[in-house]
């Protein structure tokens, strides 16, 4: 059966439609409907992404068990020392004799080395007299004649020592006459003497002794 639309019905429906295109062309000009790229842009913003895919690792192998391995037990062993078997006619070295031990004897003591004393030096001896008790020869000073013209006189005492043979060794001044030519005249008049050393233990020693000389003008 098909229907038959009237004229007027047909006129309507024109009027719709021409209705409806215009209010599309007024929202499409004002942008308040979108295009067909925003409306699959839109589409698919609201689409939800696939959810990630997990990689799954495949199962590790379990490890295989070791079988331990079969102690084998140790075979106990004899050892047996073989000698070779000697005929009765072989000939057998005998051993050689021990070597002698040669000890050597212990080196000699070195002689203690004596060092030899070093003699001690001996103070002179001091005589308690006059030098000229134990001098037999000795000649008195010489006046000096220019001190007898000027007359000088004084004591001058003079310390003498002695060598073990009784020569005179040393002379000096141990007090002055104040006159250098009478103390020049007493010294070298001692120095010439000859005189006996005393003794200690039996040996004659040095000596130290003094000797006075006193210059005195005749009719003073």
């Amino acid at each position: 059966m098909k229907l038959r639309l009237q004229p007027e019905q047909m006129a309507g429906l024109a009027l719709v439609v021409a209705l409806h295109a215009a209010a599309f062309w007024a929202l499409w000009q004002q942008g308040l409907l979108p295009t067909v790229e925003q409306a699959q842009t839109l589409f698919v913003s609201f689409t939800q992404p696939p959810p990630p895919v997990q990689k799954t690792e495949p199962p590790k192998p379990l490890p295989q068990p070791v079988k331990p391995r079969p102690v084998e037990k140790p075979q106990p062993q004899q050892l047996v020392a073989q000698a070779p078997v000697q005929a009765p006619t072989e000939y057998v070295a005998p051993p050689p004799p021990p070597q002698p031990v040669v000890t050597e004897a212990p080196p000699a003591a070195k002689p203690a080395v004596v060092a030899a004393a070093v003699p001690v030096p001996v103070k002179p001896l001091v005589m308690e007299s006059e030098l000229s008790v134990a001098c037999p020869n000795r000649e008195p000073p010489v006046y000096p004649a220019v001190s007898r013209r000027r007359g000088e006189t004084g004591t001058v005492i003079l310390k003498v020592e002695l060598d073990e043979r009784g020569h005179v060794a040393d002379a000096r001044v141990q007090t002055s006459s104040g006159q250098a030519r009478l103390d020049e005249a007493a010294l070298s008049a001692v120095r010439n003497w000859r005189c006996t050393p005393p003794q200690r233990n039996g040996q004659a020693v040095r000596a130290i002794a003094l000797q006075p000389f006193n210059f005195v003008l005749q009719g003073n």
